[in-house]
């Protein structure tokens, strides 16, 4: 084939922006193939594939016809009846037949409805390594057989590969049968699995990284079953843009910020970064602080608050499950059915519903800030116990010092919430610290919590100082080996990668322990 003549079009496709690379830097890899193209000899001596329709007479005349019924009549009008035609033996390149795709599969030469409705299509997604073998034979022979390009965006993702970096390999033995890992984890965990991580790097796929979406899964699960044991129901005509408590205003605004960010990366063909924020929105926003903030509304005594937490809640993981549903079907098209079973009735599957578009006036800054000030605070005070080895059950006087009257404003405001996921036992507001309690900086506020009655310090000081001398003895033994040119030269680049994070793994994990271990000495 004269590929040159052939790529021309092609070329120009991509160079007038017809067809468009996802991420754009690919587009050097296919004009450099393109631009160097040398002739396409199409022929394979396989034992499988498109027959070549051509056939050879006797002294080796060439008859090439769509049916040996066309060839013979062609041979025998030059050669005589009788003539005997043999069939060349090669069959045609894979990606010759590859090439054909976008088209053939549809009915092409004939125009049937399909290929009309289906050609151009929208998307195609493949890996880097079948730029030119694959995505520009396709981009040739749809623009000369079809006059348009096959697709209007090629969007590039990693290969898979396994734990190690390496290629999977039957022969190596470290081969992941999709099929296998649907049956043990499911097809949402493995759906999950690959979009967040199909992004332009290879992705080094485990069994444990599926498993660790599996448990996304059903954190979603039993966070929809625990809407359930607090009877947040849907209400037919319920408009999110009324509701009052700030708890209900910051989650709107949160999940319209969701929402934004998914659909563009959805759009941009980023299918990793709207997993990621999937993940954070559900995971970290939805489930870990909005349920555990409403905890105390709904087993408080306020009826409205109660009754509008409940209605807020239902109505935001409906919106949810709609984010989510392009990844993990199945798991919400369940979800979708089970809560449907209250409140008015579905009008479609989950499949059919529309996607959700939020507008602008339910991000509420006043609320953002707010319930951002109760959620930093919190988390700060999760820090500290864990860094100080305070038992679960222990709940230590919390006091904030100094505080002016913003501050003083939001602990009245939020003293139920602060008590509860705080585990603190009381809060109070003081001019100065109390002896024997540790402080810190959360939002502006200084915060002391009184450790001193809860904890061993010296039995505490100890754990720290030996936790301190494992991170250093691990910080030497990487070091080392980096400093060592012969390593850094000679190990592969994953290798010597994964040495600089365990470095910067513990050094980060020190910093934290010293932190903590001057902490303590000022409490004592």
């Amino acid at each position: 084939v004269d590929a040159k003549t052939m790529a021309q079009p092609a070329l120009k496709a991509v160079q007038d922006g017809e067809t468009v690379f996802e991420p754009k830097s690919y587009e050097k890899i296919y004009f450099e193939w393109l631009n160097n193209i040398e002739p396409w000899c199409v022929s394979r001596q396989l034992w499988w594939g498109h027959q070549i329709p051509a056939w050879y007479g006797p002294d080796g005349e060439i008859f090439v016809a769509e049916t040996e019924e066309e060839a013979r009549a062609e041979a025998e009008a030059k050669l005589g009846a009788g003539v005997v035609l043999t069939r060349e033996e090669d069959v045609l390149d894979t990606w010759f037949s590859s090439a054909l795709w976008p088209f053939s599969t549809m009915g092409w030469p004939e125009k049937t409805d399909d290929l009309a409705r289906f050609y151009p299509t929208a998307d195609l997604v493949t890996a880097a390594d079948i730029i030119f073998f694959w995505v520009a034979r396709m981009m040739m022979m749809g623009k000369h057989f079809m006059g348009d390009a096959p697709f209007k965006r090629v969007i590039i993702n990693g290969l898979v590969r396994d734990e190690k970096g390496h290629k999977m390999s039957k022969s190596k033995g470290n081969v992941i049968d999709p099929l296998e890992i649907v049956d043990e984890l499911g097809a949402d965990p493995l759906r999950f699995t690959m979009a967040i991580l199909s992004g332009t790097r290879d992705i080094k796929l485990s069994k444990q990284r599926i498993e660790g979406y599996r448990n996304f899964g059903t954190k979603l699960w039993n966070a929809a079953r625990f809407s359930q044991m607090n009877e947040c129901a849907r209400i037919d005509g319920f408009d999110p843009s009324n509701v009052e408590q700030t708890i209900n205003r910051w989650i709107r605004g949160e999940l319209t910020k969701a929402q934004r960010s998914i659909s563009e990366a959805i759009e941009g063909g980023r299918f990793d970064d709207a997993a990621t924020a999937l993940y954070r929105y559900i995971w970290n926003v939805f489930c870990d602080w909005y349920l555990e903030l409403a905890k105390p509304v709904f087993q408080g005594t306020d009826e409205a608050a109660k009754a509008e937490t409940r209605a807020m809640t239902a109505w935001v993981l409906d919106e949810t499950l709609k984010l989510l549903h392009p990844v993990m079907p199945y798991i919400t098209e369940e979800l979708w059915a089970e809560l449907g079973k209250t409140g008015p009735a579905r009008e479609s599957l989950l499949i059919g519903a529309a996607w959700p578009e939020l507008p602008e006036s339910y991000i509420d800054a006043s609320a953002e800030q707010e319930i951002g000030w109760v959620v930093d605070l919190i988390g700060e005070l999760r820090g500290l116990r864990a860094e100080m080895n305070v038992p679960p059950s222990a709940k230590p006087p919390l006091a904030f010092v100094g505080a002016d009257d913003s501050i003083k404003a939001l602990v009245e405001r939020h003293r139920p919430l602060i008590l509860t996921l705080g585990r603190v036992s009381e809060v109070s507001v003081l001019d100065a610290a109390p002896s024997g309690a540790v402080t810190c900086v959360s939002s502006g506020a200084t915060v002391a919590l009184s450790l001193a009655d809860f904890i061993d310090l010296n039995a505490e000081k100890a754990r720290l100082a030996k936790e301190v001398a494992v991170f250093e003895s691990d910080i030497g033994h990487y070091n080392k080996k980096l400093g060592n040119p012969n390593f850094v030269s000679r190990a592969a680049p994953e290798v010597v990668e994964e040495q600089r994070q365990k470095l910067a793994d513990a050094e980060a994990g020190k910093a934290k322990l010293v932190a903590a271990l001057a902490r303590l000495e000022a409490m004592a």
